[in-house]
C-alpha cells in the first residue's frame, strides 16, 4: 500500500463508520468491489449501494436492497448476503418459445455478431467486425440454420472510426459509420441497402464536431421513406432514403428518440421522463417521486431510490497532525449515495413493483419488461439471470464466470432481441414471443 492509500483508508474508514449502511473495513470493501467489476465485466455483486465521493476520488461499496425486506449484509470484502436458495429454471425451460439455440459461428467457420430481428424467424448478423477484415451483413434463418449475405459493407477511404446504429424498416436496413476523410471534416455517413440484398447506397453524409465534446449520432430507425436519427447531445433530424440533406424534426431540437414517433429529453437523473409523438404532437410526463433516478419507455419507468447525505471524516492522524493527501489536506466531508431499492413502474405510477436486488440498473429493459440481473446461487457460483417484471418471473441465461473470473453479461437494448453466446452456441431470445 502506498502512502497515499494508506491515508486514503484512514479517512474513508472514518467515513465508513459515520456513512449508512457502510460496513467496517470500508477500504478493504473497495478494493475487493473494484476487483471483481472490473473482472465480472457488468456483473454487480452486491445488495445496498454506499458511494462515498472525498476529494475527487470515488469510491463504492455496492448493492441494491428491496422496499419491505431487510438490507442483506455486507462484509469487509465485500460479499453481499447469502446466496439464493435456488437457481432458476434455464431460460429455454422457463419460455422456450423465446429461445433460439444455433452454432456460434456461420458454416463456414466465420464469427458472427447478431444485430436485430428483422422477422419472427430471420436474425440479422454482422461479420468482420473488429478482425481488420472485410465486413459484411447477413441474414440467419432460425428456422433452418442457412445464412444469406446481403451486402458487403463499403470499404473504408480515409479514417473510418467503427460501424453503428444498424436499424431496419420498410424493407431496407440502415447503418452509419464515422469518417475523416484528409482535408475534410468527420462526418457520419448513412448508408442503406435493401432487407433483400443489393448494393449499399449512401444516404447523406451527416457534419460531426467536435465529437469528444458533442458525441456522433445515435438512434437510428426508419419510417416510412425517411431516416431518422438523433445526435447524442440532442436534436432529431430526418432525411430522404433517397438522398439529401438532413432537416431538423419540428418541435425535437433538444430531443433524442425514444420509440419513434416518440422523441424525449435527457433530463438530469430522469431520461425520457419527458416525451413527445412527433407525429401527433401528444405530449406525456411520467410520475417522478423526489430522490428517484428513472429511465422511461413509452410505457414504463425503472429506476433506483437514492438518499444522499454528506458524512464527516477523521483527517487527522494518533498526533492530532492534519493528513495530507498528495499535496493538500484529505477531506472533512464525504458525500455518500445509499441506493434503497429498484423499482418498476407504468407511467402515471401506476402497478409499481420492486426489481431484483442486483438488477443491473445502468442497461436498458428489453420491451420495457426484463431486466438483466447478477446473482450469487448455492456455493456462491455467480449467474446471469432474466426477470420479467409483468410476471415476475426469473430464468437462468447459462452465464457463468470464465477460467478468469470473468462473466460478460449480455449487451442489453430495448428492443425484441437478447443474443449472447454460452460456449459454441448463441442464444438468441425474442423477447416479443413472451405473452
Amino acid at each position: 500500500m502506498t502512502d497515499l492509500e494508506e491515508k486514503l483508508s484512514r479517512v474513508l474508514s472514518g467515513a465508513a463508520h459515520g456513512a449508512p449502511q457502510a460496513p467496517d473495513g470500508l477500504l478493504a470493501t473497495v478494493k475487493t468491489r473494484h476487483r471483481r467489476r472490473r473482472a465480472r465485466s457488468t456483473a454487480v455483486t452486491a445488495a445496498a449501494a454506499v458511494v462515498l465521493v472525498a476529494g475527487g476520488v470515488g469510491v463504492v461499496v455496492n448493492g441494491l436492497g428491496v422496499a419491505g425486506e431487510p438490507h442483506p449484509a455486507v462484509s469487509a470484502t465485500g460479499e453481499a448476503g447469502p446466496p439464493v436458495k435456488k437457481v432458476p429454471p434455464p431460460v429455454w425451460k422457463v419460455w422456450p418459445q423465446a429461445v433460439h439455440k444455433i452454432p456460434a459461428r456461420l458454416p463456414d467457420g466465420r464469427a458472427y455478431y447478431p444485430q436485430l430481428l428483422l422477422d419472427d424467424r430471420t436474425l440479422l448478423v454482422m461479420t468482420g467486425v473488429g478482425d481488420g477484415k472485410r465486413q459484411y451483413l447477413w441474414s440467419y434463418d432460425l428456422g433452418t440454420g442457412r445464412p444469406r449475405r446481403i451486402a458487403e459493407i463499403p470499404p473504408t477511404k480515409g479514417s473510418a472510426i467503427f460501424v453503428d446504429g444498424v436499424a431496419a424498416g420498410g424493407g431496407h436496413i440502415v447503418w452509419w459509420a464515422s469518417y475523416k476523410e484528409k482535408g475534410g471534416p468527420r462526418v457520419a455517413r448513412i448508408w442503406t441497402v435493401p432487407a433483400a440484398g443489393g448494393r449499399p447506397r449512401r444516404v447523406t453524409d451527416v457534419p460531426l464536431g467536435n465529437v469528444m465534446k458533442e458525441g456522433h449520432i445515435r438512434e437510428l430507425a426508419v419510417t416510412g421513406s425517411d431516416v431518422v436519427f438523433a445526435y447524442e447531445k440532442g436534436g432529431v433530424y430526418r432525411v430522404p432514403l433517397s438522398g439529401g440533406s438532413p432537416r431538423p424534426v419540428q418541435g425535437a431540437e433538444r430531443h433524442h428518440i425514444l420509440s419513434w414517433p416518440w422523441v424525449g429529453v435527457h433530463r438530469g437523473k430522469a431520461i425520457f421522463r419527458e416525451v413527445l409523438d412527433v407525429e401527433t404532437g401528444e405530449r406525456n410526463e411520467a410520475a417522478v417521486k423526489a430522490g428517484e433516478e428513472v429511465r422511461c419507455g413509452v410505457e414504463r419507468c425503472w429506476g433506483i431510490d437514492v438518499r444522499y447525505k454528506t458524512v464527516k471524516v477523521d483527517n487527522r492522524d494518533s498526533s492530532g497532525e492534519k493528513i495530507t493527501c498528495g499535496d493538500r489536506p484529505c477531506p472533512k466531508t464525504v458525500r455518500s449515495r445509499t441506493v434503497l431499492r429498484g423499482f418498476v413502474r407504468d407511467r402515471d405510477g401506476s402497478h409499481e413493483r420492486d426489481l431484483p436486488k442486483d438488477f443491473q440498473e445502468s442497461n436498458e429493459a428489453g420491451l420495457e419488461r426484463f431486466f438483466q440481473t447478477s446473482l450469487l446461487g448455492p456455493g456462491d457460483q455467480l449467474f446471469a439471470a432474466l426477470y420479467d417484471a409483468v410476471t415476475g418471473r426469473t430464468a437462468d441465461l447459462g452465464i457463468r464466470p470464465d477460467a478468469t473470473g470473468g462473466m460478460a453479461m449480455p449487451d442489453s437494448g430495448s428492443d425484441r432481441l437478447l443474443a449472447y453466446k454460452v460456449g459454441n452456441e448463441m442464444y438468441v431470445l425474442d423477447l416479443a414471443t413472451i405473452k
